[in-house]
């Protein structure tokens, strides 16, 4: 499954459009984010993209899901959101 990276400094229309792409043409994805600001981030975009992939008959549902991930060798709690037609 194909996994977008988002930060707090993201932005979430164009996060939305790389998801959106990745749903047409995979079927489903994964959206990582680590933090506060990150998370608001990933959310917004994954509203937007519902907007995106609505006209096609596509309707999105989000599973939230922790992960523990490495990042420069420190280990740090995830929040995966796995995005999936209905």
């Amino acid at each position: 499954m194909e996994v977008l990276k988002v930060s707090a400094q993201s932005n979430p229309k164009s996060v939305a459009g790389a998801l959106a792409a990745v749903l047409r043409e995979r079927g489903s994805a994964e959206v990582q984010a680590v933090g506060a600001g990150a998370v608001n981030q990933a959310i917004k975009a994954i509203a937007i993209s519902r907007g995106f992939v609505a006209p096609n008959g596509i309707d999105l549902i989000t599973i939230p899901a922790f992960a523990e991930i490495t990042i420069d060798g420190e280990e740090r709690t995830a929040i995966r959101f796995i995005v999936e037609p209905r």
